[in-house]
């Protein structure tokens, strides 16, 4: 599949060939086994200024928190309890707070004491900060690249350089090197972001090899600079749009794990998670933060998600698996 064929499908009147086929392909790489992955938001501290997230450190309406190591761990083993093989660890980027030294025993503390794979999503850190997580047992790492658009890229993180190696991908081609299964991905309907551009960036994550494609819509913080912003976008925020892009994903990458993300169940409450299932995504992650610190990791207003433990939350999501003839796996 090459760039012509990737805007022809993302701009097609109907989308629903392109969605069969990537069940077909799915069906064919991944059975109807559906992974449930267990996301504990660590920390709503943050030491960077991206324009499009509410965490930003400039944002001072922001609530912060960070949770202590030993309710990470008991989220870690509900994970376990739950049927869940993986424990997704994400916190805003803030090295002081999430030290290498801390991190490395963190990850030390959860496999020895729940068995869980651990995927960490820490942002921009040093190779020598991967390596020591890496030694220490973390199987993945989850970096979205965002934009391959450089200008673009530079408008929304101040400071990042508008030439020379995109910083991320950088990072996620050392983390490969360093024996990570790697996740990278974009953002979707950024004010200024082209169609060519999302061609691009569907063509980096192959050319990656990315083990887990990280993708979603982009939703609008209002206390944010970019959430202020009303330059327009060729890139549509809407759920067609990002199954488009899931289904493509699925037939570039057909081994690759595809969430079905949150933000696209916040654009549509009642099927978004079914509609990414149904356009070849693989893996739906139940949050696990504690309900005292959830509301405060607010990337994004107005998220919803699946929380675990609850009954009913899990009880529904089987539910809408077994219309679609999937099933809930260890992995």
């Amino acid at each position: 599949m090459d760039k012509r064929e990737i805007l022809e499908a993302l701009t097609a009147p109907d989308g629903e060939a392109l969605f069969a086929k990537a069940r077909v392909v799915r069906e064919k790489t991944k059975g109807n086994g559906v992974f449930f992955r267990g996301l504990v938001e660590l920390s709503s501290v943050c030491d960077r200024d991206c324009l499009y997230c509410g965490m930003r450190h400039s944002n001072v309406g922001a609530h912060r928190y960070a949770m202590r190591d030993d309710e990470i761990v008991a989220c870690a083993a509900l994970a376990r309890e739950l049927g869940f093989g993986t424990v997704v660890l994400q916190a805003g980027e803030c090295p002081a707070l999430w030290t290498r030294e801390r991190v490395a025993g963190l990850v030390r503390r959860v496999k020895a004491e729940t068995g869980q794979h651990v995927t960490l999503s820490l942002g921009e850190r040093a190779e020598a900060d991967t390596a020591a997580w890496r030694e220490a047992g973390a199987d993945r790492y989850l970096l979205r690249f965002e934009t391959t658009d450089r200008d673009l890229f530079a408008r929304i993180h101040p400071g990042a350089p508008r030439d020379g190696e995109h910083p991320r991908l950088a990072q996620l081609r050392r983390m490969k090197a360093q024996g990570y299964e790697i996740g990278g991905g974009m953002m979707l309907g950024l004010p200024g972001q082209t169609l060519e551009s999302v061609a691009d960036d569907l063509l980096m994550l192959r050319e990656l090899a990315v083990d887990m494609v990280g993708l979603g819509p982009y939703l609008a913080h209002p206390d944010t600079p970019l959430g202020r912003d009303q330059t327009p976008s060729e890139v549509p925020v809407s759920v067609d749009f990002t199954c488009r892009c899931y289904a493509l994903a699925r037939l570039l990458l057909p081994r690759a794990n595809i969430p079905s993300t949150t933000a696209l169940s916040t654009l549509d409450p009642e099927q978004g998670r079914l509609r990414g299932l149904a356009s070849g995504a693989n893996v739906f992650m139940p949050n696990l933060t504690p309900a005292a610190y959830r509301a405060d990791y607010q990337i994004y207003p107005d998220k919803i998600c699946v929380v675990a433990p609850q009954a009913d939350s899990l009880d529904a999501l089987h539910a809408d698996l077994a219309t679609l003839g999937l099933r809930q796996v260890e992995g």
